[in-house]
């Protein structure tokens, strides 16, 4: 639909591909790692910051950003672009997982959600195409359709109704997507769902893949399932998406989630993992994983790795880190939320190299056991 919006994959290893999505606000180089900035902001970094990192893109949520500061004032103030620093791609998620959160204060029916705002109370109606106009006036540059998120354990009934009525609105979000005078600049992913189903999954896949849409989500992960569910969810669907349209598994993030999920296909993360991890006191490094809340970590004099280019990894002590920590100190998590996301954009460029010379399964199996350490001193 979109003519200014391509993906061409580069490389292949097996199931894992290395590619570049291409946009009117630049290029997203796959597999990405999209840091989640839910209020228009990535918590305790400078915009800046992220860029400096080298990231392409970043998140946004409409849901939030509809109750604050509002979609019609941030379209007067410029759109998200401007309004936060970030002239970069932007991913808008339509809201529906947050919906899934607010059960006692919703309901759902055919025609949309309503809900009260869990800031004041007040009653929204949140529709396939309301959900389209609120991507557009926040003017980002992929938008996802609105969806209906289930948490798992799920009834085969439930299952299925949140599953048809997802496609059901992916329809109508396509046809409210290519309303939008510029849509042409921008695109529309579509959600598969259908729980821990793998044949509603296929359904769904299908389903998706005849809209022709530019681009595919796996959503209703980390909902109940096992990683081993998961992995094989992620698995099947990516086998029924058209392979020359990026994939993107939506809120999924431990870096062993990240390798194995590449593993079977997938171009696109986001979690809040790094960023809330940094903020509650553990650094991943590619030693393992660091809890600086730990006392021996107290009169120790070293960074957390010597050899990293990120400043806050490579500058700063760990007992300096592990003093901002216990003391509560702002700066700490600052520090530690860049040290978190510097790591996974390392760690999403190396294996993005892996794949381009062939070598991706050694590489994941070498990075998860470094990963799996778990709180190490080495």
């Amino acid at each position: 639909m979109s003519t200014n919006f391509r993906f061409i994959i580069s490389a292949t290893d097996g199931k894992a591909r290395q590619g570049v999505i291409s946009t009117p606000r630049g290029f997203i180089v796959t597999p990405a790692y999209m840091p989640v900035g839910t209020y228009g902001t990535v918590k305790a970094m400078y915009m800046s910051q992220i860029h400096e990192m080298g990231i392409d893109v970043i998140l946004g949520n409409s849901y939030h950003l509809m109750l604050r500061p509002g979609a019609e004032r941030i379209a007067r103030l410029g759109g998200l672009h401007d309004f936060i620093r970030w002239q970069k791609p932007i991913l808008t998620d339509s809201g529906g997982f947050q919906v899934m959160s607010l059960a006692k204060f919703r309901k759902l029916n055919e025609s949309g959600v309503t809900f009260k705002s869990h800031l004041d109370g007040q009653k929204y109606e949140l529709t396939p195409e309301r959900c389209m106009e609120i991507q557009a006036l926040l003017n980002s540059d992929i938008q996802m359709q609105l969806d209906e998120c289930l948490r798992l354990p799920a009834s085969k009934k439930e299952m299925r109704q949140s599953m048809e009525r997802s496609l059901r609105w992916a329809e109508r979000c396509k046809k409210s997507f290519l309303a939008q005078p510029d849509h042409h600049k921008r695109a529309v992913f579509g959600i598969v769902q259908g729980g821990d189903d793998l044949n509603m999954r296929i359904e769904s896949a299908r389903a998706l893949k005849d809209l022709d849409l530019e681009g595919y989500s796996i959503g209703g992960m980390a909902v109940g399932e096992s990683q081993a569910m998961m992995l094989k969810i992620i698995d099947t669907t990516c086998l029924e998406l058209p392979s020359e349209k990026p994939r993107y598994l939506m809120g999924i993030g431990t870096p062993d989630d990240l390798l194995k999920s590449i593993a079977c296909g997938i171009d696109m993360f986001d979690c809040v993992i790094p960023t809330r991890a940094g903020r509650h006191g553990t650094a991943y490094t590619r030693f393992g994983k660091i809890n600086l809340r730990n006392t021996r970590h107290a009169e120790d004099k070293r960074p957390l790795d010597e050899e990293s280019k990120c400043p806050a990894t490579r500058d700063y002590s760990r007992a300096y880190l592990h003093y901002l920590v216990r003391t509560n100190e702002s700066l700490g998590g600052m520090l530690l939320t860049w040290n978190n996301l510097s790591y996974y954009q390392n760690l999403i460029a190396d294996a993005r190299m892996a794949i381009k010379e062939g070598r991706y399964s050694d590489f994941m199996a070498q990075a998860s056991q470094e990963w799996n350490n778990g709180d190490i001193t080495p």
